[in-house]
């Protein structure tokens, strides 16, 4: 798997964005700030992130996501350490990311690539996003804000 920045002028995979974001609206804004960073596998976009500089010195992940033909076999984790790795590079001293309270797996990813919950951020997605959402039988109102220093 080779993982690099996605040329500017390059056909974002919008598609595979939205499994993690189902807002286009919000998606198109934040990739329009950041830098996606896709995962290639024999010329097959197989993961993608997005990095996005949010106050000096600190970075969000703002989008990762995976395939769902290549889900369930590590992929997730290195995109997390591959956008950790980045921003150090880059010199940034904290990382953060954001995921639903009914993102479970999600949280649960984050916080074993090192993670630490920071805060939360009250009806986000009631207040950001047109339809409800709703994963693992949870409706997702709250963000669950996580951070690292790096």
């Amino acid at each position: 798997m080779e993982v690099y920045p996605l040329a500017r002028n390059a056909e974002v995979p919008m598609d595979l964005l939205l499994t993690a974001d189902p807002s286009e609206k919000m998606v198109r804004e934040y990739i329009s700030r950041g830098i996606c960073y896709v995962a290639k596998e024999k010329d097959l976009i197989i993961g993608i992130y997005v990095l996005l500089p949010t106050r000096p010195e600190t970075i969000e992940l703002v989008n990762i996501a995976v395939e769902v033909t290549s889900q369930g076999k590590g992929i997730g984790k290195q995109l997390i350490f591959h956008a950790i790795e980045t921003a150090k590079q880059q010199n940034y001293k904290t990382i953060e990311v954001g995921t639903g309270n009914s993102s479970i797996g999600q949280l649960a990813l984050y916080q074993k690539c090192g993670f630490r919950i920071n805060s939360i951020d009250r009806d986000f997605f009631t207040r950001h996003y047109d339809q409800l959402i709703y994963e693992n039988g949870i409706q997702c109102v709250d963000m669950i804000r996580l951070k690292m220093d790096i």
